[in-house]
């Protein structure tokens, strides 16, 4: 049987401690700050991000350079007979082609999973993909897996501020000047490779029962039934752990017996949306 490994990058969540107790390997993501380099949880923390963005600096999301995909590639193959690699959703950066481009060179080696996961749902992909390593299957079966069952997925943020969509271009200035002035708090949705606008509330809670109506929704009527032995529920965040905390508590109480798992939002959303954001996901149990 092929040993297989599984690599990913720092947008899963997954940092480099937990993934060596995992037994996975993490890509960290670069960023260019003021026009200098740094890298997701190698030179950069969660909470120096958050330092930077506050303090106005330049922060920019980057692809990893061919020569650390493949640095990396190599390295992993010395032990390893195949490779199975998740990367990000192809809808959200291109680094997802950039990694089929390069594994093309790898004579099927390195199978590259385009299966629009981020941040928690990307993490629980990961984790998947060992499972099925560990049941036997080759590099291909899992990505084959993984693609066919890339929209038994959903998440919903609600974001804190407008600023950084407006400042990226996401939003134009007037809109983001009325939602302010209004003080909406934007639910933002990830279905598949694209962000997008879900609904509009005017509270935290608002937004909140939102989010869980939401998820219940696609529990019920997309992936088979709100039950704990059919779905793995979590939460992320922007710099707001507190906050993810209480929701943790609150949608126990609507999801009596889940086991909840709660991370950062990957550093390349948060970039775009800023801190204070609280998302709710789900995955559908393979």
């Amino acid at each position: 049987m092929a040993k297989i490994a599984i690599v990913t990058d720092s947008n899963s969540g997954i940092t480099q401690n937990q993934a060596k107790e995992l037994g996975i390997y993490v890509l960290p993501m670069p960023f260019m700050v003021n026009e200098e380099t740094y890298f997701e949880d190698i030179n950069l923390t969660q909470d120096e991000f958050y330092e930077m963005l506050a303090r106005g600096d330049n922060v920019v999301t980057s692809q990893p350079s061919p020569e650390s995909v493949m640095n990396l590639w190599d390295d992993v193959l010395k032990e390893y007979d195949e490779i199975v690699h998740i990367p990000m959703s192809s809808g959200l950066s291109g680094s997802c082609q950039s990694a089929v481009m390069l594994s093309r060179d790898y004579g099927g080696k390195v199978q590259v999973v385009n299966n629009q996961r981020i941040s928690v749902t990307q993490r629980q992909s990961a984790l998947d993909a060992l499972k099925l390593a560990e049941s036997g299957k080759n590099a291909e079966e899992i990505k084959e897996f993984l693609e066919a069952d890339k929209f038994n997925s959903s998440i919903y943020i609600m974001l804190d501020t407008l600023y950084y969509l407006k400042k990226g271009g996401r939003i134009t200035p007037a809109a983001a000047a009325l939602g302010t002035l209004l003080r909406l708090k934007p639910v933002l949705q990830i279905q598949g490779d694209k962000l997008d606008a879900f609904a509009k509330a005017r509270t935290t809670n608002q937004g909140k029962t939102i989010m869980t109506n939401a998820i219940k929704n696609d529990m019920i009527n997309r992936f088979g039934g709100a039950d704990k032995d059919n779905i793995w529920l979590q939460i992320a965040h922007s710099h707001n752990q507190e906050a993810a905390e209480v929701l943790k508590e609150e949608l126990l109480e609507v999801f009596p017996g889940f086991d909840i798992h709660t991370d950062p939002l990957s550093l390349s959303v948060s970039c775009h949306i800023g801190p204070g954001a609280l998302a709710i996901a789900c995955c559908k149990k393979i």
